[in-house]
């Protein structure tokens, strides 16, 4: 199994309950022993959430008996049967396996826009999300600090790219962090704090609908978010950014999040995609490998509720479910059983905005404030997989609520690059031809 993210998880949960110890024997590729709930992340960013809080071991089960590889994979041989892993040591490792499962997720699509990776911040890991909130609060501290009056304006300017979900929670709750924050430094003039939300599309979280997404800009824009739809980033620098329709927003904060791609992972296999990710049937198993599976963001499911040549959306919703039913389908091909295909209808779509705010559309229904806040929460803390998680998060959003954030650097990352660059290691994956190598190289000869 490669990827611990909602896909994986499910899937290794499931094949711990259902199989027999002498069954199979399970190993799991991943950087970390744990699932990052990442709808949750940009709480943690705005310290509504300690990254503890979200990060769920994957020890913690009572059925836990997986083999877990600290490392991430950077390459297949399909015809060798041999998974190439690079682990956190920087050591090469080879993993023959007889069924494999794929869920190494997906990666920030960066274009190839001039200086983005070298200053843009990403927010895909918890690393990410604690270095943003350091980084937000650092430029309060150094804006009031400042003499500088074009300084201090441009600290406290800061961008988020990408109007989807993910770029629209950040923006909102970091946002409120710092119109909470100002009022602990009496030199700053709240005033000058701006925001900006961007996005190429003409639609903010078009898949809201035209009244829900209304109602959020809304929201965003009676907070002082200003948004730009039609826009993107031309160039970014260490100290400005240009936007696409010639603006340039003096501002040390960039942050990236503009839609993902699947894992460069995939491109090593040398099997059909489809826009990137792996071409796999309604069963989740790669044509012609009849042990081989791939799912979640990395794979391009047919969406069989849909009909047609869609395929599944890269959600948490739709890779928990997969999840399961690839379990079943590995369990059925070890029994010699017929495997069933993937067919789910999404249940809907929850946005929190922070505070009091959200829009949420469960089952079609369109809500809007406290309803639909009370909706996306409850979604969120029913989708944890343990106990401790719920109840850390519980009492969070509780203390939170009740006494507010003290908005303290924690400073352990003060002195190390947290750009996009610095996290996302895709120069590591090898090309086809390279695997194949590493993976002959382990066989042994003959005579």
């Amino acid at each position: 199994m490669v990827g611990a993210g909602f896909a994986g998880v499910e899937c290794v949960r499931r094949l711990e309950r259902r199989l027999s110890p002498g069954e199979a024997e399970l190993t799991l590729v991943t950087p970390f022993a744990y699932q990052l709930y990442l709808p949750l992340l940009p709480q943690v960013a705005s310290g509504v959430l300690t990254p503890q809080s979200i990060a769920l071991s994957l020890r913690r089960s009572k059925k836990y008996r997986t083999r877990i590889i600290p490392g991430g994979a950077i390459g297949v041989d399909l015809a060798s049967k041999v998974c190439v892993v690079r682990t956190i040591t920087d050591q090469i490792v080879n993993e023959r396996y007889d069924y494999l499962v794929l869920a190494p997720g997906s990666v920030t699509r960066t274009f190839d826009i001039p200086g983005l990776v070298d200053n843009a911040f990403g927010m895909k890991t918890l690393a990410e999300a604690a270095y943003i909130r350091d980084h937000v609060i650092s430029q309060l501290d150094l804006a009031d600090a400042s003499q500088d009056p074009a300084e201090r304006a441009a600290r406290l300017q800061f961008v988020v790219v990408g109007g989807g979900y993910a770029g629209t929670e950040t923006a909102a709750c970091l946002q409120r962090l710092t119109h909470a924050a100002v009022k602990r430094y009496p030199r700053l003039d709240p005033s000058l704090i701006k925001w900006h939300l961007i996005d190429i599309a003409p639609k903010l979280m078009p898949e809201l609908g035209d009244k829900l997404g209304r109602s959020a800009q809304e929201i965003l824009r009676r907070r002082g978010i200003e948004i730009s739809l039609g826009v993107s980033i031309e160039k970014a620098g260490p100290t400005e950014v240009t936007f696409t329709d010639g603006r340039v927003v003096p501002t040390r904060t960039l942050i990236w999040t503009a839609g993902v791609v699947a894992s460069p992972l995939i491109a090593t296999l040398g099997a059909e995609t489809v826009r990137g990710r792996l071409a796999v049937n309604a069963e989740m198993n790669l044509p012609g490998h009849d042990g081989v599976f791939a799912l979640g963001d990395a794979a391009a499911v047919p969406d069989r509720a849909k009909g047609g040549d869609a395929v599944c959306p890269p959600t948490a919703q739709h890779a928990m479910r997969q999840g399961k039913v690839v379990a079943d389908n590995v369990i059925a091909t070890l029994r010699g059983q017929a495997l069933r295909p993937y067919e789910h209808k999404d249940l809907g779509l929850v946005v929190d905005l922070g505070g009091k705010d959200a829009v949420s559309k469960p089952l079609g229904i369109e809500l809007h404030g406290l309803p639909a806040q009370a909706v996306a929460r409850g979604y969120h803390w029913s989708a944890l997989r343990t106990g401790v998680a719920k109840t850390r998060v519980l009492t969070n959003w509780t203390l939170n609520a009740i006494a507010g954030d003290d908005f303290v650097r924690t400073g352990f990352q003060a002195r190390r690059p947290a750009k996009l660059k610095d996290f996302e290691y895709t120069d590591t994956y090898l090309t086809p031809e390279q695997v194949r190598e590493q993976a002959e190289a382990s066989v042994p000869r003959e005579g």
